[in-house]
């Protein structure tokens, strides 16, 4: 399994099915893609003055991230989409 290093985070996003108000379904490649997603691994965290700040998210949280992340790097592995970002750029644990 692929291991982030310092303090990035692989997230798959979760999407949301979007329909208007009339009913029609906006397909996938129509839509945004979400800032929303699940924690997959995190790293261990990164380094302050010679220290190691932990991690605050885990696995398995769901988190909320910038949509234009300046560190998001979208990855594929074992053919599943992910992305890869600092957890800086993390807004919150929903």
């Amino acid at each position: 399994m692929f291991k982030p290093l310092n303090n990035y985070v692989l997230i798959e996003r979760i999407s949301e099915e979007s329909k208007t108000a009339g009913g029609i379904i906006i397909p996938d490649t129509a839509q945004e893609k979400p800032s929303r997603g699940r924690v997959i691994v995190v790293g261990d965290g990164a380094y302050e003055n010679g220290v190691r700040v932990p991690m605050t998210v885990k696995p398995n949280d769901i988190v909320m991230f910038a949509k234009w992340a300046a560190s998001a790097n979208e990855v594929k592995i074992d053919g599943t989409d992910y992305v890869l970002i600092k957890e800086s750029d993390i807004l919150g644990i929903l």
